[in-house]
C-alpha cells in the first residue's frame, strides 16, 4: 500500500502548478505535500515535477503517469462520495464570491434555500466586486457575469441575461426620447463598466459610444441615478424588472435591446471541490434551468 503514498498530492500539485496551493486545497502544509512528493519520486527513481521560482510543471516523462494517478484519485473520490451521498449531511463552511444585483436579488435567496436543508452548513456571501484568486482567497466558486477570460477555471452558465434600455418619465419628457441608439450621443448615459453600449435590430449589430454625468458599477446606484433622471441606463433586463412593473423606470429602445451576457458558476477542478460546493453548483444550475 505504500506505493499510493504521495499520489493525492502529487496531483494535487501537477494541477495547481505549485506546492502551497495544492496544500490549501489538501488542507495540510506545503511541507507535507513537498515531502510525500519527493518519496513518491524516490520510489519511482523518476523526476515528476520540474520545479521553479515561478511554478511547478509535469516532466515529460511524468505526463502518461499524471493521467492514469488522476483516474485513480477521481475514482477513489466517486467511490467516497457514494457512500456519503446515500446518508447525506454537509456541514463546515462554503464560501462563494458574488457582486452585483442578480447575485444579491436571485443567487443569495437560492443558497439560502439550499441551506435550509443542511443545518450544519455554514455559507459565507463575499459581494466584493473585486476579482478573486479562489485558491488564494478560499473561495469554493464564484458567480461572474460577462465574458470568461481563458484562466483554466471551469465554468457552468447559469442564466442568459438580454439587455433594455430605460429612463426616468421626467428625463425623457424634458430631453426627449430617442428612437435609435445612436441618437444616445446627444443624451446623458448612465455608464457602467463599459461606455460601449451595444444593440441589436435584424441580426445587425450597432456600437454607441456613450457618455454622462454618473458613472458606477453598482446596479442599485445605476438604477437610482436614473429614476433621478440622470439619464439613459442600458443593463440586464432582469435588473429592470421591478422598475418597469411600478412605473418608475420607461423602457427605451425596445427594438435594438441586444442580447447581453450571460452569469456563470466558475470554481476550480472538480477533484479539488468539497462536496457540499459540487452539490450546491448543482443546486443553483438546476434552480436557474427555467429562470426566465
Amino acid at each position: 500500500m505504500n506505493s499510493f503514498d504521495g499520489i493525492i498530492e502529487f496531483v494535487a500539485v501537477a494541477e495547481s502548478h505549485g506546492f502551497s496551493s495544492a496544500a490549501k486545497q489538501l488542507g495540510c502544509s506545503t511541507s507535507h505535500v513537498s515531502r510525500q512528493v519527493s518519496r513518491l519520486e524516490k520510489r519511482l527513481g523518476v523526476t515528476l515535477l520540474a520545479r521553479s521560482t515561478r511554478q511547478v510543471s509535469l516532466t515529460d516523462a511524468a505526463q502518461i503517469y499524471y493521467q492514469r494517478c488522476r483516474e485513480l484519485v477521481n475514482g477513489l473520490e466517486q467511490a467516497n462520495e457514494s457512500l456519503k451521498t446515500q446518508q447525506i449531511t454537509l456541514s463546515g463552511t462554503l464560501r462563494v464570491s458574488a457582486a452585483g444585483a442578480f447575485a444579491e436579488e436571485h443567487v443569495a435567496p437560492a443558497l439560502i434555500a439550499f441551506s435550509k436543508s443542511y443545518p450544519e452548513l455554514t455559507i459565507e456571501m463575499d459581494f466584493n466586486s473585486r476579482f478573486v484568486n479562489l485558491i488564494e482567497d478560499g473561495i469554493d466558486f464564484a458567480i461572474r457575469y460577462g465574458e470568461l477570460k481563458d484562466s483554466g477555471l471551469v465554468a457552468r452558465k447559469l442564466v442568459d441575461r438580454p439587455m433594455a434600455a430605460a429612463a426616468s418619465r421626467e428625463y425623457l419628457l424634458r430631453y426627449g426620447t430617442p428612437t435609435h441608439p445612436t441618437q444616445l450621443k446627444q443624451h446623458n448615459c448612465i455608464v457602467t463598466n463599459n461606455d460601449h453600449w451595444v444593440f441589436e435590430n435584424s441580426n445587425n449589430t450597432i456600437s454607441t459610444k456613450v457618455h454622462g454625468r454618473w458613472k458606477s458599477n453598482n446596479s442599485n446606484a445605476v438604477i437610482s441615478a436614473c429614476e433621478q433622471g440622470l439619464g439613459i441606463a442600458y443593463m440586464p433586463k432582469s435588473s429592470l424588472e421591478k422598475e418597469f412593473e411600478s412605473g418608475s423606470l420607461i423602457p427605451v429602445l425596445e427594438d435594438f435591446w441586444g442580447r447581453g451576457t450571460s452569469s456563470w458558476i466558475v470554481y476550480q477542478n472538480q477533484r479539488f471541490l468539497p462536496l457540499r460546493a459540487r452539490l450546491a453548483i448543482d443546486y443553483l444550475v438546476k434552480h436557474f434551468s427555467q429562470w426566465n
